[in-house]
């Protein structure tokens, strides 16, 4: 476009505009702007609120997590629409109303605020957490007044059962279930039964039910009523629902009494099973009760005569029974000659031996043995046996069979640190003292000859009949050597050994023919303080002879010494000798010289002083003269 045809065309634009604004200005002016944009008219502030309240009205107030009612005014496939009153209504899964198969609209149902307004501003409501609010609030309620609930049990868990208690799962222990110890816990399943909440937890809303409780309350309803009516000595019936070690439990209608062991039978019974069975139908007497602890103790076998009353006329003194071992103590055995009927085997009653009898090596529980009445009182109940009256006592003749200075063979039974049992037959033995085994050893222990099992060759000492024990000896088989011994080794005589032994006191020396001496420390240091040792041959002094006693005592230290001394003693004689001579031949020539000469004298010089040196030399073996041999 040209420059001249925009300048034409600006004078017509700019009236078009002026009159569009004209135009616009009054249409403003005449506008009610009290109407929005959609035509809606608005209400001023007093209506507003009138309004408010009138609406307010029509709507309760609810709180989140508050039961309340509601109606159900209508269903869909998945839903149940409930109105509460509410300014909207809420949906609530149809899966929440499985107990109310036939749910219609026009129901009343109780369900829980959960929301009041969601994200998406609707309303939420939950049946099933108002029925587990419910159901809890009815559980502590029963728990708190123990009022009796009615569950059903809908699973099997470890442990117990689950019971559904108005829509509330509980716990039902399986020692809970029942009085009696239940296994099959399938049994209960689907089951409607009552129930006494025991037991509730309000952090974690738990809780734990007992049916057992019912049945025990019911029990000591019949427990109080039958024990109203007990009497000592009143004679019952019952039949046995438990059998244990110490006894049986008996069902007396409705409460339980109990039988122990001893009360079963007058004789020993090792288990109540023995007599008794379960379910079995048995007459009891009432023995004592307790109405407090609820203790009913009942007896068996006082309903029988005791065996006592009835034994029979041969069961009497000297007679001989058989019996079973049915207690064992320390000092001997009882024997059950009948059922209820006891004697005792006394330890001293099994042998004729002096030898102790260990009762509980000897018996076994159980074994059989015959034994013979020595005494019977039937009063008091009490018989007494003996096991060894079945033989004869071999005391009896015991200087004949085994007179003094006889010589007999027998085994070794025991040892002591004093001396040898030996067993000559049974019930006949004595004692080796340490000291008879050998004549010419000492031992410390019998175990250095012997052990329990050898054969041994034995002499008769002494007898004891009263007291039923033998001396015996062995050593004794030979004559005594020390008879010998005394001139063998005299004292001062010295003989050649072999250390055996060696300690801080001394050492034990053996010399010829097994003879043993002993030689004590200080007697044993050497000539040239070398130390003695076990093994070595060493030459030794006879120092004492004892025979009584049967000891010598030796010394090494006087054989040195002696010799030494007997040594000096030579040499002194021999100077002595010389000197004697020298003297003699000097008097000799004297007594020929009749005129002296200077040669003479020279010789007679010399003669001269070797007396002097011989006189001087015999003046210094003088104190060694004093000297002596010991003894």
């Amino acid at each position: 476009m040209s420059s001249s045809q925009e300048n034409a065309a600006q004078p017509q634009e700019q009236s078009v505009s002026v009159s569009a604004t004209q135009a616009e200005s009054s249409a403003h002016d005449d506008f009610d702007w009290s109407i929005d944009k959609k035509h809606v008219s608005t209400y001023s502030p007093e209506e507003w609120e009138r309004y408010e309240k009138t609406y307010e009205k029509t709507f309760r107030n609810i709180e989140e997590n508050e039961i309340i009612k509601g109606t159900v005014v209508g269903l869909t496939d998945s839903d149940a629409i409930i109105h509460i009153g509410y300014k909207s209504d809420g949906l609530v899964s149809l899966n929440e109303f499985r107990d109310m198969p036939g749910l219609k609209v026009g129901d009343e149902v109780e369900v829980l605020v959960v929301e009041k307004e969601d994200r998406n501003g609707q309303l939420v409501l939950s049946r099933k957490q108002a029925r587990l609010l419910r159901a809890w609030e009815r559980i502590v309620e029963a728990y708190k007044t123990g009022e009796v609930i009615t569950g059903t049990v809908t699973s099997k868990t470890k442990g117990g059962l689950i019971v559904d208690i108005h829509g509330m799962e509980t716990f039902l222990p399986g020692s809970q279930i029942d009085v009696k110890p239940i296994t099959d816990y399938d049994q209960f399943v689907g089951k409607t039964m009552e129930f006494k909440v025991v037991k509730i937890n309000e952090a974690i809303k738990n809780a734990v039910v007992s049916h057992k409780a019912l049945i025990e309350s019911d029990i000591e309803q019949q427990r109080m009523e039958i024990i109203s009516r007990l009497e000592k000595g009143q004679v019952l019936e019952g039949t046995i629902k438990n059998i244990t070690d110490f006894g049986a439990f008996i069902d007396l209608g409705g409460v339980d009494g109990l039988l122990y062991i001893t009360d079963i039978s007058w004789g020993r019974i090792s288990h109540p099973s023995e007599v008794l069975k379960l379910d079995q139908k048995i007459n009891v007497v009432v023995l004592d009760f307790d109405d407090e602890k609820k203790r009913i103790s009942l007896g068996y076998k006082q309903l029988m005569p005791h065996p006592w009353d009835t034994l029979p006329e041969n069961i009497k003194e000297g007679a001989r029974v058989k019996g079973k071992v049915v207690n064992i103590e320390d000092y001997g055995a009882f024997l059950e000659i009948l059922p209820g009927v006891e004697g005792l085997v006394h330890v001293s009653e099994v042998s004729w031996a002096s030898t102790p009898v260990n009762a509980k090596e000897f018996f076994k529980l159980g074994d059989e043995h015959e034994a013979v009445i020595v005494t019977l009182n039937r009063e008091e109940r009490k018989m007494s046996l003996s096991i060894k009256q079945l033989t004869p006592d071999p005391w009896e003749n015991i200087e004949e069979k085994y007179p003094v200075d006889s010589r007999h063979k027998g085994i070794v039974k025991n040892l002591t640190p004093y001396g040898v049992f030996v067993e000559l037959e049974p019930g006949i033995g004595g004692m080796i003292h340490i000291s008879d085994l050998s004549w010419t050893k000492r031992y410390n222990h019998p175990s250095e000859y012997t052990k329990p099992g050898e054969e041994i060759e034995v002499v008769i000492l002494n007898i004891d009949k009263q007291s039923r024990k033998l001396s015996l000896g062995h050593k004794q088989l030979e004559e005594d050597p020390w008879n010998t011994f005394e001139t063998i080794f005299p004292v001062g005589s010295i003989h050649e050994g072999t250390v055996l032994k060696k300690d801080e006191k001394g050492a034990l020396i053996q010399l010829q023919y097994g003879v043993e001496a002993f030689a004590p420390a200080r007697q044993l240091k050497t000539e040239d303080d070398h130390t003695i040792q076990v093994d070595d041959v060493i030459e030794v002094m006879i120092q004492e002879f004892d025979r009584a006693e049967k000891r010598i005592v030796v010394s090494h230290t006087k054989v040195w010494e002696q010799r030494k001394h007997q040594e000096r003693e030579a040499a002194h004689k021999e100077k002595k000798a010389e000197a004697e001579k020298t003297r003699k031949a000097v008097k000799n020539v004297q007594s020929k010289i009749e005129k002296a000469t200077l040669g003479d004298l020279g010789v007679l010089a010399e003669i001269k002083e070797k007396m002097k040196q011989a006189e001087e030399e015999n003046k210094q073996q003088k104190p060694e003269e004093g000297d002596k041999p010991a003894s």
